[in-house]
């Protein structure tokens, strides 16, 4: 029988003490600026997201009619998310008591890596984030995103994949992340490390 491991216990990572545990792990969802308020409308009406909370840019250019989103915390069923404009002001300030100011170090974090590594891939729309949601409706979650905006990619399928069996269905929304929605996968054996 395999050994239940907390966030690492057990591996040999050279520290002494306790186990790290994480409450969470939130994604951050960098979109080309200025869509992320479009993108967290899209999340509320293609999968019934909620918004929690949003920290705008404190500034916005004269041209702009609202300002760029620097984070919108969004909850997807139990989980939750965080959508951002791409900002490339590292100096804007990023302090929300909802975030207990981590964003300030979140935001230029983010803007560091979409600096160095990520700029080309997040202009040209090639995210490379795929992100599954589990309901019990396939057809209806799948035909909720499309009429919300998403493009369905393939016919809903059923089988043994890697989700352990049942219907998978696949969209790809307008700022290029794919979700995969499926039913509850089936709870598997135990895994050997």
């Amino acid at each position: 029988m395999a050994q239940e491991l907390q966030n690492g216990a057990g591996a040999d990572n050279g520290s002494e003490g306790a186990a790290v545990v994480f409450a969470a792990v939130k994604p951050w969802l960098v979109v080309e600026s200025p869509k992320a308020n479009d993108a967290v409308q899209f999340y509320k009406a293609a999968f019934g997201a909620e918004e929690v909370s949003r920290v705008n840019h404190p500034k916005r250019k004269a041209e702009q009619e609202i300002p760029l989103v620097l984070s919108a915390e969004l909850k997807l069923g139990s989980s939750a998310i965080v959508v951002s404009d791409l900002i490339d002001d590292a100096s804007a300030p990023m302090i929300s008591d909802s975030h207990n100011r981590v964003c300030e170090v979140m935001h230029a974090f983010v803007v560091d890596i979409v600096k160095s590594t990520l700029l080309v891939q997040v202009k040209s729309v090639v995210t490379g984030s795929v992100f599954c949601l589990e309901t019990g409706d396939v057809e209806a979650a799948v035909t909720k995103a499309v009429a919300a905006g998403a493009v369905a990619e393939g016919e809903i399928s059923e089988g043994e994949g890697a989700f352990g069996g049942g219907r998978v269905g696949k969209v790809m929304d307008p700022y290029g992340n794919v979700w995969l929605i499926c039913t509850p996968s089936k709870k598997g054996g135990d895994v050997a490390a």
